[in-house]
């Protein structure tokens, strides 16, 4: 008997870019998307940006992807809105910007306050992160207008992530191989959180969230659609409205970071 708070992932199916019903997924290949400068206002010396979720010049909650210059480093600034970030290609460094650089690799997450003056630095030929908030718009002042919101800032190494899995959670029950890390939020019903999802080689199942939220980011790996040719690669989003589950196939070990505002219940097929 399947367990009521079991967990459900994955998939991709149809493969289109748009919502056609409160039940599709909605599925935007890292190939799709349509990129233009984070912060016009620096012109050629600005990272490039692309939603892959939201708009960010609204005043709604939007998820999009940050990529960097090789050698990029922002001078000391601060955001108008917290935001969260994830790693996804290259070494990220967000910081005071005094602080010995933390050079953070793909798979990491940090969180960075509204008003806390900090610089951001890439390393490597390509670097690329998710930048997710939960209200707009994201806009860029000076940091002489610095101020202090009572948040305070989140680095977390992938190296020093909790994995945790079916024998560490008494509510999962999933193949020990399916691991879960918990970033931020919380699980209560209505309450929005983040999590990493790990999914193994040739993982075939589901993914449902009790919430009216779910949207999800490749981080690494590759998920390939059932009945498709396509591969999501990281950097690629998926999103289903209301109730729905869907099916999918993982072609290597995949991570996928994963908002949602209820509880996420995973099943494997196999």
């Amino acid at each position: 008997m399947i367990s009521r708070f079991k967990i459900i992932l994955v998939g991709l199916f149809l493969f289109n870019s748009h919502i056609a019903s409160s039940n599709e997924l909605e599925v935007r290949s890292s190939e799709q998307l349509k990129w233009g400068p984070l912060n016009p206002a620096r012109g050629a010396a600005s990272p490039q940006a692309a939603d892959l979720w939201g708009d960010r010049k609204s005043s709604s909650a939007t998820g999009f992807l940050v990529k960097f210059k090789p050698g990029f480093e922002s001078p000391p600034h601060i955001h108008n809105v917290t935001y969260r970030g994830v790693v996804i290609e290259g070494l990220i460094h967000n910081d005071d910007p005094e602080a010995t650089a933390a050079w953070l690799p793909a798979g990491s997450f940090w969180t960075q306050p509204a008003g806390e003056a900090h610089i951001t630095a890439a390393k490597g030929t390509h670097s690329i992160a998710y930048i997710e908030i939960d209200n707009g718009p994201y806009l860029v002042h000076p940091k002489e207008q610095a101020f202090d919101n009572g948040e305070r800032a989140v680095n977390v190494d992938q190296s020093n992530l909790v994995w945790l899995g079916a024998n560490d959670i008494k509510w999962i029950d999933t193949p020990q191989d399916i691991k879960r890390a918990f970033l931020w939020g919380s699980t209560s019903k209505g309450q929005f959180n983040g999590s990493f999802i790990k999914l193994p080689k040739g993982f075939l199942g589901q993914i449902k969230s009790e919430g009216s939220v779910f949207h999800a980011v490749v981080i690494s790996g590759q998920l390939k659609p059932i009945n498709q040719q396509t591969m999501l690669n990281p950097g690629s989003y998926f999103s289903h409205a209301g109730n729905a589950s869907h099916i999918g196939a993982v072609s290597d070990e995949v991570i996928i970071y994963v908002r949602t505002n209820g509880r996420l219940h995973i099943l494997s097929s196999k």
